[in-house]
């Protein structure tokens, strides 16, 4: 059994977690400086990469039960892979400007498509 309000939950923080890489990205870029990978990386990327494996594995649990419109499961593969990567990326001021603000763009949009899509259907 899917649990669609904690794929709702787990969507709302996968979106605060974009917004809050895309702020510490800005930070770093600004400073020029890394965070330190043990103290601040690795504890942001892990609480990230876990909340993506579940949202995506519930996520396509359910896409198997209903059909979402214009959402794939390979969208919802590539968005927790994505938000996984720039979870790490964002510590860094080296990381490619155009590619991590793409990346973050891609991932806020399908993040946003879902959570209008569980609106839908659950009311």
């Amino acid at each position: 059994m899917v649990e669609k309000e904690k794929l709702q939950r787990l969507t709302d923080q996968l979106i605060k977690y974009t917004e809050n890489a895309n702020d510490t990205y800005e930070e770093v870029r600004e400073a020029g400086k890394e965070k330190d990978f043990f103290s601040e990386v690795k504890p942001f990327a892990d609480q990230v990469r876990e909340a993506c494996m579940e949202w995506e594995t519930g996520m396509k649990e359910w896409m198997k039960e209903i059909e979402f419109r214009h959402l794939f499961p390979e969208q919802i593969e590539q968005t927790a892979h994505n938000l996984s990567d720039v979870a790490v990326q964002a510590f860094f001021p080296k990381t490619s400007y155009k590619r991590f603000k793409s990346h973050v763009q891609s991932i806020e949009f399908i993040l946003h498509n879902v959570k209008a899509e569980i609106a839908r259907i659950l009311s």
